[in-house]
């Protein structure tokens, strides 16, 4: 049976310890893949449901000691809730343990002698008095690490919450102790009190400062879900029992009616009923130009209607629309994980009991060796090897970037089907392109009409459309097209007979005609050896001529060709410049194939591949040692986009092209592929520098802090610094072009 998925947003997680112990604790069940992300609070899960069920999982979550918020149609706009009701409280807790914090801090300015001058008054000096300030930072305002802690502990493993708990509770009960001391129940002189309150309360106040300003950071590098989902409309005109009505946009059910006026954003996907209008759909295709509309053209969901009114058919609605898969391309990617992220999972997974060890070995070392029995100053430097050791930057070093990097990439059109797609696409070296709506635009249009002596193009024309319009065939449609968009008017044909393989025969206006190859015109005795080399010019060009013939003589010849998108050149000279190969692999006519091929600047090309046999073209290529990615319209070219190591459809978010491809490529721009690997080798670069700074931190803080150079208040804040640091840098992604 095949796997269910689901996905599960998490409170409580602190660090990437946190991430790994509820991935473990997941994954040990019975049939269950699960991923988390730290950066999203979320874990992504495949399960087998005949042996565990949605709320089994939660409850193993909240069995290990952290929170979910139900999953419901609007769970994203609940998780947006949750994440907004914590900054907020986030935000108190900050303003409570910085005013309580701040006499503290004023307080230790006066034991240094290079802020000798600022006056302390006496009572901010009191031991009993720093006890009132530091006690409800350490246990109301600190009180989530203890639970943090505990859990942690609970379940066999360690976190940043213990580090913290540690440190923090080794600084102030220390301090209290000296409190105690200062009664001095033997009469021997008042005892003068080593404390370190303003350690334990200032720590607290910078941690809380580093996760709040962590938590507006991640919210952030989420934007561009925030992004996509706003552009969904709030509401349709819908039409049912004759009676127009408004209703909220998730109401309409497929079949539905709508009317969509000039200025509006058309709700959900269908197709036009009535009504003629140009459409923005910048959003999903990126193209700038408005595209006309007319009855029985696709409309997709969250596009513009620009300036006539439509009567349009529902098809598509809720989680089917194009924009609603997008959306889930684009979470799912950003809740994967790249391999590379496996490094830092490993060294997260043992980083807490190894600091641990160290900051013991610290405290040993300064205690029994270089200060025997100074208690108080060994103590600090453990303190300090305790708190600039968390690996909160380093859990958050690829995640954040891979939101970033994926979130961007879908505001340029390129939707990553996972974060190890996104992290393989800059290892490309060779590009192969399907021919037929990739490199070119998929649809036949009228390029040339030649008429012989005594023949008017435009009456020609009309007499050849009035007889096309009754055929099927896609060279027809391209006739018929082209001559109406030169604005010349059709009569009806008297009679219309189509002879397949050959062409048709037609009597329009009480003319004979014949338009079709050279065979019916031979079929016929209609001589057209003058034709043949103009014939012959046309085909060199990968054009479909079709000879056309009135009463028996040889009248002219129109020709049609898939035509090359605009940009296709430029795109293929950017791969080029990349020092990318680029091949074209097209089941057409070698000479059709190689005129498309030289007008884009593609050298290689394999022709006349069928369907079933493009995926060992391209495994061929693979033997070769090429890191191939296939780019095709993701449906015929199915086969070869799941052989490629890198499988890149163009086309509009449909369900085929996102199955089988591992980028989809929303404009039908190749610009887009050039994108994609370019984005990925950003990102790529993002991750490595975050994994860098935050394994050199660590290298270079710890024996820092250990030596005795950093005071444990600072430790906090270079601890916080380094966090935030992490998720700015992978914000850069967001800019880039």
């Amino acid at each position: 049976m095949d796997k269910a998925q689901t996905t599960i947003q998490i409170t409580g997680m602190t660090c990437a310890a946190c991430a790994n112990r509820i991935e473990k604790g997941l994954n040990r069940m019975e049939g269950v893949e699960a991923n988390v992300n730290l950066a999203l609070e979320r874990a992504s899960v495949r399960y087998d449901p005949l042996v565990v069920d949605d709320a089994k999982l939660e409850q193993k979550i909240i069995d290990l000691g952290y929170g979910t918020i139900k999953q419901t149609a609007d769970s994203n706009e609940n998780a947006g809730d949750y994440k907004k009701q914590e900054i907020r409280r986030q935000q108190l807790r900050l303003a409570a343990a910085i005013a309580l914090s701040l006499p503290l801090l004023w307080a230790m300015a006066g034991h240094f002698a290079f802020t000798s001058f600022l006056p302390v008054p006496q009572l901010f000096m009191n031991a009993w008095f720093q006890l009132a300030l530091a006690a409800p930072v350490q246990f109301i305002i600190g009180w989530p690490f203890y639970v943090g802690a505990y859990k942690a502990l609970r379940n066999g493993s360690a976190n940043m919450d213990v580090l913290v708990a540690l440190g923090t509770s080794a600084a102030f009960f220390y301090s209290l102790y000296e409190t105690f001391r200062t009664l001095n129940p033997s009469g021997h002189g008042a005892h003068e009190a080593e404390l370190y309150y303003e350690t334990s309360a200032v720590l607290i106040t910078l941690i809380v400062l580093g996760k709040l300003l962590e938590a507006l950071a991640k919210g952030r590098s989420s934007e561009a879900i925030k992004t996509l989902m706003g552009l969904q409309a709030a509401s349709a005109l819908v039409i049912r029992n004759g009676v127009e009505q408004r209703i909220a946009a998730q109401d309409v059910i497929a079949g539905d009616i709508l009317l969509v006026k000039p200025g509006e954003k058309i709700p959900v996907d269908g197709i036009v009923l009535d009504g003629s209008s140009t459409v923005d759909e910048a959003m999903l295709t990126g193209e700038s130009m408005p595209v006309e509309k007319r009855q029985g053209d696709e409309l997709i969901g969250a596009t513009i209607n620009k300036n006539g009114a439509l009567r349009m058919q529902a098809t598509k609605v809720g989680k089917e629309t194009a924009l609603a898969q997008i959306i889930r391309v684009v979470e799912e990617a950003q809740g994967s994980k790249a391999p590379i992220q496996r490094v830092a999972d490993r060294i997260s997974g043992i980083f807490v009991p190894i600091v641990t060890i160290l900051a013991a070995a610290a405290f040993a070392v300064w205690y029994l060796i270089i200060e025997p029995g100074e208690l108080g100053n060994a103590l600090e430097k453990a303190i300090a090897v305790l708190v600039i050791a968390c690996p909160c930057a380093l859990g958050l070093a690829t995640p954040t970037s891979i939101m970033a990097g994926s979130g961007r990439a879908a505001e340029l059109g390129v939707l990553f089907k996972g974060g190890e797609h996104l992290e393989s696409t800059h290892h490309i070296d060779t590009v192969v392109l399907d021919k037929t709506g990739t490199v070119t635009k998929g649809k036949p249009e009228l390029t040339d009409v030649r008429t012989a002596a005594g023949f008017e193009e435009k009456r020609l024309l009309s007499w050849v459309g009035a007889a096309e319009k009754n055929s099927e065939h896609p060279v027809a449609e391209a006739l018929v097209t082209g001559i109406q968009a030169r604005s010349i008017a059709l009569p009806e044909a008297e009679h219309f007979e189509a002879v397949p393989g050959f062409g048709i025969e037609a009597l329009v206006n009480g003319q004979q005609l014949l338009v079709g190859t050279r065979r019916l015109m031979e079929k016929h005795g209609v001589n057209v050896q003058k034709a043949e080399a103009e014939q012959q010019e046309l085909e060199s060009e990968g054009k479909t001529v079709m000879l056309i013939a009135v009463n028996g003589q040889y009248a002219g010849m129109a020709a049609v060709a898939d035509t090359v998108k605009e940009t296709s050149a430029a795109a293929v000279a950017r791969l080029k410049a990349m020092g990318l190969e680029v091949i074209m692999l097209t089941g057409d006519n070698e000479r059709t194939a190689r005129a498309v091929a030289k007008a884009v600047g593609i050298e290689r090309v394999l022709a006349e591949v069928l369907p079933e046999q493009k995926a060992k073209a391209v495994q061929e290529l693979q033997a070769e040692g090429r890191k191939v990615a296939m780019v095709g319209d993701g449906m015929n070219d199915a086969p070869a986009l799941v052989a490629a190591d890198i499988g890149m459809a163009i086309g509009g978010g449909t369900d085929v092209a996102i199955e089988a491809a591992d980028i989809t490529l929303m404009r039908g721009d190749l610009n887009s592929i050039a994108d994609a690997i370019r984005m990925s080798k950003v990102t790529m670069a993002n991750i490595k520098q975050n994994l860098f700074w935050a394994l050199a931190y660590n290298v270079i803080g710890i024996p820092i802090a250990a030596a005795g150079f950093l005071a444990p208040w600072l430790a906090g804040a270079a601890m916080a610094l380094s966090s935030v640091s992490v998720v700015l840098n992978a914000l850069r992604l967001q800019r880039m072009r």
